[in-house]
């Protein structure tokens, strides 16, 4: 019955949501949080066993309960050891709910895990995901456990407990015959419908009677014939706790649905059923029955979820509001507040002081009172002798829903009396039911021995487990640089050997003092002599660089900022290996890439410049520097923009630039700096400091004489600059002859309109009767009939004219974004891989190769694909084979792509997204996920278009609830 009443609409689920039991992924091996300020255990929920939570600490908190339950010992109930042997009789189900409830009283954790009590009922993990009736399922425990305990002193468990009996009577109005019916029963169900509320629900069915007259008589068995009669029926034996279920859902037989009653419906927290009972002569406290238990629903008929508000009887529980400054909207109302008056501890001090008692935390075995902490920077002044703070009523309530516990006022059961969050089952005590003194805030009163060794050591093992997590959680690890194990040189501290030789890791707690740390360092280093000094220190390009020494031994680690992987140098505080060491910021060393004009063929392939990298402080002079750099009074041009290396972005430093220093004028690890010796000043335009010609863009020329003299030069190098015009270039050679495919050059075009690049290969032969013109893409010569003796010139034409435009663009040191973007025409007719897009890129930004990491950009995806298989060795078989041209899978490289460029000269992160990125995959994804509501609510408009077509509403087919008990009779 109600097998998949709730089944199809979780939106009610609490913090534990739907899917995340125990079959979800475990979280590592980090132990489960300690219980919170209420000392309180709640449950975990397995996907759908809220229903299941809520009963059980229900059954927990009924101490006549567990304390029967736990009366039981080994001997009756068996072992859990012996489950799997065949023969042996083990009482599973009260076996595991015994530990259960040990765990819920005992054990250091937020949440037990119902797991293995379900395991015992039979269920799979279809049942813990299904959720099914409190109600029924109180029924079928109860069944289950009454079956368990047969044959043992337990038997009689449930009947003494929650048995009541119902008697119900037919009197004849005639002869005064009573006729009765005796029923019984473990939980009153009551109507809600109608019915203002439980006293007037019990006044209907117990105490109004119903009339056989008129068409409708009572045939009387003393009579023998149809007579009126009277029927009602009354409460013949009440049990120590009744349980009522209210009938909170219907059937519509015209709509032929289920719905769910949330009229207003009223229940008191003490009752007297005197009127409802068949005896009535005993004394009032027989019949007066105390609420202890609430089980609430959440939700509809289809769908919710089930939580409980629960009495503590036995004050096991630590019961405090929390209370914020922010729900008073002045001072006033905080002095007005009822539980609050003003208290003067001292002459100087005023606080706030809880007008009755104040609350303390106790441990697991109600032991060792503690404060509790501040919250809400409101003031809780203690007294010498802590007592518990009770609510104005004398009761601690609290609302455990699943794994979460608070604690709540009387006052707010009256919020569950209606609505779609109220009451669906209600667990009344009776008032003449006292505890002992000793079970009062002893959650350890009657648990059997053999569990409490059992909680006791896994409480020792969490501890252990938490001791060990807050260790991994708070330790840092710090790398040790020893000084004996390095040298000075070039401006930088480098290992003497290796990096590893010469650093120690050392693992402590962030929450230690640097004293703790110096006395760690000091017993690892047992011959260590003279003074001991620990400064920060840095791995730099240029090497390891030291900044401030650590000082004062009374601070922690972590306030004094450091933090995990921090590099820390020993040393003694004045020199390494003899020679003295300048330390801070004001000494960082700056590693600066020198270019240089490469002469011919120097530089590699597709360089035009010699590099070479330099160390310098950055407080160097820029005088000092130029005299290291260009001693025979060169000049230095640094790039204005960065990424951009256009000639017009070169600027010589000046005069005046040679007192600052190197950081001063913006000089960082990875800059370029351009050397021009005196040979070649010519590119420069002294009068603005800016470069006429760049030689990125231009600086020599090959040109070779194809019908020369023995005594002329064959092929020769010629400097240029992108306005040197022909005539200049073939001055001096006159005479030779014509070779075949070569474009002419008028005399008067410079190597700019040309469109020559570096190292174009020009050729020069005495044009006589031969003319030029161009048809597609190759160059034609005809002969013509008279012969003009004029020297002229010719270039090469490009057999293989594929080139590819690409969009490069530099990222931002420490930022998640780029320089603007430039141009780049790859010449890609020899070959497109990606060693030589990396050496063209790195060439562009006058960069080492390896130095750069590259990637393409997909704009539809807001991706970035790194090109970066460019170190793998390539064996000699492989080496054969023709290398993937990147205009393949999975890059496509095409005209006009964009291509990122990271200098892991300055920023060493692999991570090419940007924040536009960000914004746009979230755009994407919310733009699917509308599309698949829209989808879904498509999908969903047509089934309810063809239902109601059909007039048919289908459900999942209902599974019964049941629990699997083995036979012990």
């Amino acid at each position: 019955m109600f097998g998949d009443l709730f089944e199809e609409d979780f939106s009610f689920i609490s913090n534990n949501h739907f899917g995340k039991g125990k079959k979800s992924k475990p979280r590592g091996s980090e132990p489960p949080p300690p219980r919170d300020f209420t000392n309180l255990s709640g449950i975990k929920n397995q996907g759908g066993t809220c229903y299941l939570n809520s009963l059980l600490q229900t059954l927990l908190f009924t101490p006549e309960f567990r304390e029967a339950l736990f009366s039981l010992g080994p001997e009756e109930l068996g072992s859990l050891d012996d489950s799997s042997k065949p023969d042996a009789k083990v009482r599973i189900i009260p076996l595991q709910l015994q530990r259960l409830f040990a765990q819920l009283l005992l054990l250091d954790q937020q949440a037990a895990s119902t797991t293995d009590l379900t395991e015992s009922f039979g269920w799979n993990s279809h049942e813990e995901m299904r959720q099914h009736d409190v109600q029924e399922l109180n029924r079928i425990l109860f069944s289950a456990l009454e079956t368990s305990l047969v044959g043992t002193s337990g038997h009689d468990l449930i009947k003494r407990l929650y048995h009541g009996i119902v008697v119900n009577q037919i009197v004849c109005k005639e002869c005064k015959n009573i006729s009765e019916r005796q029923e019984d029963f473990l939980d009153l169900t009551v109507a809600v419908k109608g019915v203002a509320g439980l006293e007037e629900a019990l006044w209907n069915m117990y105490v109004e009677e119903e009339y056989f007259e008129n068409e409708n008589l009572y045939r009387c068995g003393a009579c023998d014939k149809l007579v009126e009669a009277s029927k009602s029926a009354k409460l013949r034996k009440l049990p120590p706790f009744l349980t009522i279920s209210l009938l909170r859902f219907n059937f519509d037989f015209e709509k032929c649905e289920r719905y769910k009653e949330t009229s207003c419906y009223t229940f008191p927290i003490q009752i007297n059923l005197r009127p409802f009972c068949e005896q009535t002569e005993m004394d009032d406290s027989e019949y007066m029955y105390e609420l202890f238990s609430v089980i609430i629903h959440k939700g509809g008929c289809y769908g919710g979820h089930y939580h409980v508000y629960i009495r503590d009887v036995d004050e096991l529980g630590n019961w405090q509001l929390q209370v914020s400054p922010k729900g008073f909207s002045s001072l006033l109302d905080i002095l007005h507040y009822p539980w609050f008056c003003i208290s003067l501890p001292d002459e100087n001090k005023v606080g706030l002081k809880e007008k009755h008692k104040l609350l303390f935390k106790s441990d697991s075995q109600g032991q060792g009172l503690q404060s509790l902490p501040q919250k809400n920077d409101v003031q809780w002044n203690s007294e010498k002798k802590p007592t518990r703070l009770r609510d104005s009523s004398g009761c601690h309530w609290f609302d455990l829903n699943d794994s979460k516990v608070q604690p709540i006022k009387e006052m707010e059961i009256e919020k569950q009396f209606q609505g779609k969050e109220s009451a669906y089952m209600l667990f009344y005590r009776k008032s003449q039911l006292k505890r002992p003194p000793e079970a009062r805030g002893n959650p350890r009163y009657q648990i059997p021995e053999h569990l409490l060794n059992e909680m006791n050591a896994a409480n020792t093992e969490l501890q252990k487990k938490r001791a060990e997590c807050d260790s991994a959680n708070n330790g840092i690890d710090l790398h040790l640089h020893l000084s004996s194990c390095y040298k000075f040189h070039n401006g930088a501290l480098h290992p003497s050997l290796t990096w590893k030789e010469g650093v120690v890791d050392l693992t402590i707690d962030r929450r230690k003092t640097l004293g703790d740390l110096r006395q760690s360092v000091f017993q690892m280093l047992e011959s260590w002599e003279g003074d001991m000094i620990l400064s920060i220190a840095k791995p730099l390009p240029a090497g390891l660089h030291l900044y401030q020494i650590l000082d004062g031994d009374e601070l922690t680690l972590d306030g004094i900022g450091l933090a995990d992987g921090a590099d820390i140098f020993v040393w003694n505080g004045k020199e390494v290996g003899g020679t003295k060491v300048m330390t801070g910021a004001d000494h960082e060393p700056v590693v600066i890439n020198v270019l240089r004009l490469a002469e011919y063929n120097e530089g590699g392939k597709g360089q035009h410049f010699t590099e070479s990298q330099h160390v310098f402080s950055c407080s160097t002079k820029l005088g000092d520097l130029r005299r290291a750099l260009a001693p025979s009074g060169g000049i230095i041009l640094k790039n204005g923009s960065g990424a951009d290396k256009e000639a017009k972005n070169w600027e010589v430093f000046l005069e005046e630039d040679m007192k600052e220093t190197v950081k001063g004028v913006g000089l960082m690890d990875g800059c370029s700096v351009l050397i021009l010796d005196s040979h070649d000043q010519s590119f420069v335009n002294m009068s603005s400091g800016n470069l006429t010609a760049f030689t990125y863009d231009i600086s020599w020329l090959q040109v070779k004489n194809f019908c020369r003299t023995q005594d002329e030069e064959n092929h020769v190098k010629i400097t240029a600059t992108i306005e040197t015009v022909r005539s200049l270039i073939v001055q001096g050679y006159k005479t030779g002859c014509f070779p075949e495919k070569f474009c002419h050059l008028p005399e008067d075009y410079t190597v700019k309109e040309a469109e020559l690049k570096m190292g174009s290969l020009l050729g020069l032969f005495l044009h006589t009767y031969v003319f030029g013109f161009l048809v597609g893409d190759n160059w034609h010569l005809r002969r013509i009939d008279c012969m003009i003796h004029k020297t002229a010139l010719f270039s090469l034409p490009d057999d293989s004219p594929h080139e590819l435009l690409l969009r490069v663009q530099m990222g931002i040191p420490g930022e998640r974004d780029y320089y603007d973007s430039t141009d780049l025409v790859w010449d890609i007719s020899k070959e497109c891989t990606t060693w030589a897009l990396r050496q063209q890129v790195a060439s562009h930004y006058c960069l080492p190769v390896d130095k750069i990491e590259i990637a393409k950009y997909f704009p539809e995806r807001f991706e970035w694909l790194p090109i970066s298989s460019w170190t793998q060795q390539i064996s000699k078989r492989k080496r054969k084979k023709k290398q993937e041209s990147l205009q393949s899978a999975p890059y496509h490289l095409k005209d006009g792509d964009i291509i990122g460029v990271k200098n892991l000269l300055l920023d060493d992160t692999k991570d090419f997204s940007t924040v536009r990125d960000d914004v746009g995959k979230e755009k994407q994804r919310q733009l699917a996920l509308q599309k698949q509501k829209s989808r879904q609510a498509e999908r969903l408009h047509d089934h309810v278009f063809s239902e109601e077509k059909l007039n048919i509403k289908h459900r999942k087919p209902e599974v019964a609830l049941s629990i699997n008990v083995g036979v012990f009779r």
